[in-house]
């Protein structure tokens, strides 16, 4: 592989003006066909197979006229203080407020609170319903307007008005400020680390036009393939994270060769076989860990995992293709002045040393001071059993919030306070119980015959003698008379345990309802939703981490010809996972930090957020341990030592493994500043994931663990070694190529190697 890389990166270094042509062409029309698609939809949430999703469709099919997916909104009013809602007074002020909604745009129709038995016990407040014809994201503003100018006038009358339901929900605004944000800090960390303003430009220019195409090929298709501005942001997050990683490793490599004496076209060809094949099996970790979400089985999950999964694949190929282009247009200005200048002055002396004009050792005079990366790789193969004690306990203190976590969907019950939403909501619970906020639907099918509203009464009667049962409304009967609909009130929450319980034990029921009755009974609403969703991730969690897993760990040993390697690299992984969900926990639901993060009101995690984070991070943790652990590979492979392997690899990788985890924080962490809830939460979780795996786990645990290992973290069995292809990434069969007769240890390094070793003998000892 990194023979086939080394030829791709020289020619597109020749080839550079039509490969840069090729990619803003591309960049260009795919931008222009988005443009004329079609807006994309709003998030679609179904889960095939389950109870819930299973009675949803008989719901829209059965009863079209009630739209099931048109937007809603519940209107919450209640007297003012002293007052009645059922006086006369009141009652008139109401019934203005229904017709007043009822002839708002694009409503279908209102539901008066007096008819509907919708006023509550102590008659302090009443709620009306307002459906509409359209979904939420389709509502406009004058619809908006209209609703929240009628509840403006009630208000003024002295009553108290709030609104709940996803009418009032205004539109999340995807993307803005939070790459932007990641954008400039990710420009500011490049130029530190370069001190070049045209190397740090040039990942934050191929990143931006892979991210371009991604996105814009994701708002092209949106609406062919159903995919929605979430799965666009997704994209754009992880798309420009590891794009301007993947660039950084290229051109930093570039430079190494650059400085090592090596005309630019060699180099570009040279960084694009070595680097270019760790960017390779990176990305094909990530790629592995996005698209394995599909085996989770919930559409929207699967969309995002793919979208995502796309964008990754062509960062990898701009990569490899758009930088040596790019890198030649720069040639050497890719180096820092002061680089470019020493380079000068080393040609200097070497003609002046072949013309006999300096001393012999002249150019070896001054020595070079061991870097950041070096200096740390020692200090940890000095005290590996104390490095790895704190690394493993530290992420496991932070990692203990996470046995709390509790898992549900967010709804108006975790919103701010201070929205209208949660106003809505809690008056409702105040006024009707916890329960009323998540009524559970049963629907009764009796297969296409007449007697639903018969069954529908017998199972109603049976379900109202049921413990956690507030209540039971009578049956709703479609036309046909062979589908009804019971709503059942818990005692408790929505996010209540106990409600939970009931769900299970109304669906224990069912089979001897169905008998009874001769009919499916089935059980829906938000919060069966919720729990069904629960149930769908758990089943597939095992499933999910063993393809993800298992693959990625196939792909590890053919990167590092090696057993251990990989398997400390998964366990890695696990650890800072862990941490990172006991992070999530302690901010998301103890609400730690929760002013400076932004969390309006703490809550259950997001039921998707494990396996997400899991499919994610691990991705991306993988990034760090290739990149970091191939450059030891390379050094081992040819002729280091063990431990100076695990020290070349800090050495020429530290550096720039420590700035790329730093971009990707702060790319991440960009979006938190986002409105939406399930956003912030990814943006925050990704972000502190990578700051444990990156710099406690690969730049800690990673070294000290290799250097306990020793040798043996490169074993592999000799039969295991001829089955499994040789991918050369480490670029040996490139270097024998291009350097037949001679190496490094030819003009003197082995020697300073060799020094190096026996500083760190005690450490193998």
């Amino acid at each position: 592989m990194a023979t086939f890389l080394y030829k791709l990166g020289r020619l597109s270094f020749r080839r550079r003006r039509y490969v840069a042509l090729l990619w803003v062409l591309l960049l260009g029309g795919i931008g222009y066909a988005s443009s004329a698609a079609p807006a994309p939809p709003a998030d679609s949430f179904s889960m095939p197979g389950t109870d819930s999703q299973k009675a949803f469709d008989l719901l829209d099919e059965r009863f079209p006229a009630a739209s099931a997916e048109g937007a809603t909104a519940r209107v919450v009013i209640r007297a003012p203080e002293g007052e009645k809602i059922t006086d006369p007074a009141a009652k008139a002020e109401v019934n203005q407020l229904v017709a007043a909604l009822g002839k708002g745009p694009q409503v279908a129709g209102v539901a008066d609170p007096y008819k509907a038995n919708a006023v509550s016990k102590d008659g302090t407040t009443a709620y009306a319903s307002v459906t509409y014809k359209v979904i939420s994201t389709e509502l406009t503003d004058k619809t908006r307007d209209a609703l929240t100018d009628a509840t403006d006038t009630t208000r003024a009358e002295g009553f108290t008005v709030e609104t709940g339901g996803d009418a009032v929900q205004a539109e999340q605004e995807m993307g803005g400020s939070a790459e932007l944000i990641g954008i400039a800090v990710s420009a500011v960390v490049l130029v530190i680390t370069f001190g070049s303003l045209i190397a740090a430009g040039l990942p934050l220019l191929t990143a931006i036009i892979g991210v371009g195409i991604g996105v814009s090929g994701i708002a092209a298709l949106g609406s062919v393939l159903n995919l929605s501005g979430t799965t666009s942001t997704l994209a754009m997050m992880i798309g420009l994270a590891v794009g301007i990683d993947y660039a950084l490793f290229i051109v930093s490599r570039y430079r190494a060769e650059i400085a090592e004496g090596r005309e630019p076209e060699e180099a570009a060809g040279r960084a694009t076989g070595t680097a270019g094949s760790a960017v390779v099996f990176a990305g094909l970790t990530v790629i592995v860990a996005l698209a394995g979400l599909s085996v989770v089985n919930i559409p929207m999950l699967t969309k995002m995992g793919l979208a995502a999964a796309a964008t990754v694949a062509i960062a990898v190929l701009i990569a490899l293709t758009m930088i040596p282009a790019l890198l030649g247009f720069a040639g050497k200005r890719a180096l820092r002045r002061k680089d470019r200048k020493n380079l000068k002055s080393r040609a200097d002396s070497k003609d002046s040393k072949d013309r006999g004009l300096t001393k012999p050792g002249a150019t070896h005079a001054q020595n070079t001071k061991p870097n950041l990366g070096t200096r740390w790789a020692r200090l940890v193969l000095r005290r590996p059993v104390t490095v790895l004690l704190i690394g493993v306990l530290g992420l496991g203190a932070v990692a203990i919030p996470a046995t709390s976590l509790e898992l549900g969907l967010p709804d108006e019950g975790t919103s701010a306070p201070d929205t209208t939403q949660r106003k809505a909501y809690d008056l409702l619970s105040e006024s009707f119980g916890a329960g009323f906020n998540g009524p559970l639907m049963v629907t009764v099918d009796t297969g296409g015959t007449k007697g639903a509203a018969a069954a529908a009464e017998t199972v109603g009667t049976s379900l109202a003698k049921v413990d956690g049962v507030a209540a039971v409304t009578p049956a709703s009967v479609n036309p046909a008379g062979d589908t009804a609909i019971i709503t059942v009130v818990p005692t408790t929450g929505p996010s209540d345990h106990k409600t939970e319980e009931l769900v299970k034990t109304i669906r224990s029921k069912a089979s001897g309802l169905e008998a009874d009755t001769k009919s499916d009974v089935l059980v829906t609403g938000q919060t069966a939703m919720t729990i069904d969703f629960s149930q769908t991730l758990d089943d597939a969690l095992l499933p999910y981490l063993g393809l993800v897993v298992g693959l990625a760990f196939l792909l590890l040993m053919l990167v590092f010809r090696s057993v251990l390697v990989p398997l400390k690299a998964a366990l890695g992984f696990l650890l800072s996972v862990a941490a990172a969900l006991g992070a999530v926990v302690a901010v998301f639901q103890w609400g730690w930090l929760a002013d400076i993060v932004g969390v309006d009101q703490p809550g259950p995690i997001m039921s998707m957020m494990p396996i997400f984070m899991i499919g994610v991070v691990f991705g991306l943790a993988m990034d760090y341990e290739v990149f970091l652990v191939t450059r030891m590979r390379e050094a081992y492979v040819h002729g280091a030592r063990p431990a100076e392997a695990v020290v070349t690899g800090f050495k020429h990788g530290g550096r720039v493994v420590g700035a790329a985890a730093v971009i990707m924080i702060s790319v991440f962490s960009g979006f938190i500043m986002e409105n939406d809830d399930m956003i912030k939460m990814m943006g925050f979780g990704l972000a502190i994931a990578v700051f444990f795996d990156a710099f406690v786990v690969r730049m800690a645990i990673v070294p000290a663990v290799l250097a306990l290992l020793g040798k043996s973290a490169w074993w592999l069995p000799r039969w295991l070694d001829r089955l499994l292809p040789n991918m050369d990434v480490e670029g040996e069969r490139l270097h024998k190529t291009l350097t037949p007769s001679s190496s490094p240890a030819a003009d003197g390094e082995g020697r300073d190697n060799d020094e190096e070793e026996r500083e760190l003998e005690p450490v193998r000892g």
